[in-house]
């Protein structure tokens, strides 16, 4: 079988505050295949964002290995590093601020063409309007500047410029979460066609569980740095198994009047991500924790294809 487009091993990144060390990215492992899309869900501060950029090297990561069509991309610089990244792009959430405003439409879809040193004028000329096109941005645009865009038309210059250098692997950073919910539509769908068109991995990190359904292979789940339950995203809805994971699906409002979904609260602390304790960090806000949550929990197998951090699983479901 093929290697993963993008696979990580034991992931970390922290950084350094006046307190302490802060765990954002801890001991994080997942693959993502070809034309498959892992949708990274969680509470905000979670280190969702953090573990996408950690992978494609905005941010250095401080322990752990990266893999890139099984090639070790861990500690790649320079050269190497710039020749990944046409291989490794990110949509980002805003697009207002993710895009220069001193920049025309043209300017900023031809400028991954004209740093990467790949193309002639003329070819540039031709490569900007098959992108602006792809992407369902009209030619009357070229020169126009942000300010003069809506908020689905920049996130679509955004997405343009992500795809310029025909990357294996995006990185989409909440890219519908600023959108009216009919724009998100829209470019949830323009993302999905993309992907059936190129073969695109995707890593879809949001906080709407309902828009990661639809998009989503697969579904990883956060908390406080940690992945505390991957599977399937059909697995995910039918069967959760982590407290925290049935936390969250038990708050999507349901449009069922006579079987509608009943939030269940999260009481206690939340712990923090600096120096954090090696037991379970959702421990003090789990109605299940014992004194054997306090212990290090590690990511395990329980059915093919569905991990769970938890060491109480098994007695609970």
């Amino acid at each position: 079988m093929a290697a993963p487009v993008i696979e990580v091993q034991s992931l970390k990144k922290y950084f350094t505050t006046p307190y302490g060390m802060l765990h954002a990215v801890d001991d994080v492992t997942l693959k993502i295949e070809k034309g498959k899309t892992l949708g990274v869900v969680g509470e905000s501060g979670c280190g969702k964002s953090t573990l996408g950029r950690t992978i494609i090297h905005l941010l250095d990561r401080t322990d752990g290995k990266i893999f890139l069509h099984g090639e070790d991309i861990s500690d790649i610089k320079g050269r190497e590093l710039k020749k990944a990244r046409e291989k490794m792009q990110i949509i980002f959430q805003d697009p207002y601020s993710s895009i220069d405003p001193r920049k025309t439409v043209e300017q900023t879809v031809r400028e991954p063409l004209r740093v990467s040193g790949r193309y002639k004028k003329s070819e540039m000329e031709e490569v900007t309007s098959e992108l602006m096109n792809l992407v369902g941005i009209d030619n009357r645009l070229r020169l126009s500047y942000p300010h003069e865009l809506d908020g689905g038309r920049r996130q679509r210059v955004g997405i343009a410029r992500a795809l310029a250098l025909n990357p294996d692997f995006v990185v989409c950073d909440e890219p519908v979460s600023a959108l009216d919910v009919s724009i998100q539509a829209q470019v949830l769908n323009l993302l999905k066609r993309l992907q059936q068109q190129r073969g695109l991995a995707y890593m879809f990190v949001t906080h709407n569980l309902s828009v990661v359904r639809h998009i989503s292979d697969d579904i990883c789940v956060m908390y406080l740095g940690q992945v505390v339950e991957l599977c399937p995203s059909k697995e995910l809805f039918r069967n959760p198994l982590h407290p925290y994971t049935k936390a969250l699906l038990s708050a999507i409002p349901s449009v069922d009047i006579h079987n509608p979904n009943v939030p269940e609260i999260l009481e206690g602390e939340l712990t923090s991500p600096v120096n954090p304790k090696p037991g379970c960090r959702f421990a003090a806000r789990c109605k299940y924790a014992t004194e054997a949550c306090q212990q290090p929990q590690v990511q395990r197998e329980i059915t093919p294809g569905h991990f769970i951090r938890c060491c109480r699983v098994e007695e609970l479901n």
